[in-house]
């Protein structure tokens, strides 16, 4: 039990971070240059991202394993085609909020171009969200990994997988072995919890409104 687990881990830590990884390319493209170039490109864009969110979820999750194949990387890719749309709604709203400060416009005075002044100026001040975004959503992946192994999706056998270990032995022997299934939910909740606390650190580390209010607390 306790080497499948820590196999487990392994499995639901690359699936983590690969989605989220995924997401975070995905959702930097589509908020930076929606809320940079604006107008109707923006108005496009954004009725798409509408149409993207409004599947539901899991629907959306499985349909996609399905016609993939389940995988290691193909719930990969499908978790990170799922998470993106919400993290682009973050990035746009930052970056609307800095597209027409007073360096912005001095950039652009200057000669710079689109190109340049997305990577010197845009980009590295929505780094901090987003990395807090991406560490709390690595908690939603390894969750959203462990429910489509549960409903059988998921990463196949002979790869033991957190949501397998739950559905299959765990299910059948609750009653008579309850550890089937205590550890690998145990596994679960640490993980999601673990990162879910790691994204709060962050987020108070790198927001810098944030700092004076923490450094009082302590005091």
């Amino acid at each position: 039990m306790l080497s499948r687990i820590i196999w487990g881990a392994r499995v639901s830590i690359t699936v983590g971070f690969g989605a989220v990884g995924l997401s975070v390319l995905l959702a930097m493209s589509v908020g930076v240059l929606s809320a940079y170039f604006g107008g109707a490109f923006d108005l496009f864009v954004q009725r798409l991202v509408d149409v993207w969110i409004s599947f539901p979820a899991v629907v959306l999750l499985v349909s996609l394993v399905a016609v993939i194949g389940p995988g290691l990387w193909s719930v990969t890719f499908a978790l990170g085609v799922l998470l993106a749309p919400g993290t682009s709604r973050v990035i746009r709203g930052a970056v609307i909020g800095m597209r027409h400060l007073p360096y912005m416009e001095a950039a652009r005075c200057l000669g710079a171009g689109h190109a340049r002044v997305i990577a010197r100026h845009v980009l590295p001040n929505v780094f901090a969200p987003v990395v807090v975004l991406a560490t709390v959503q690595l908690g939603t992946a390894i969750l959203a990994e462990s429910t489509l192994s549960f409903l059988g999706y998921g990463v196949p056998p002979p790869f033991p997988a957190w949501g397998a270990m739950l559905s299959g032995t765990g299910r059948m022997f609750m009653l008579q072995s309850p550890w089937l299934s205590i550890w690998p939910g145990l596994a679960i909740s640490a993980a999601v919890f673990g990162f879910n606390m790691l994204g709060d650190a962050l987020r108070d580390v790198l927001d810098p409104r944030l700092r004076g209010t923490s450094a009082r607390m302590r005091g």
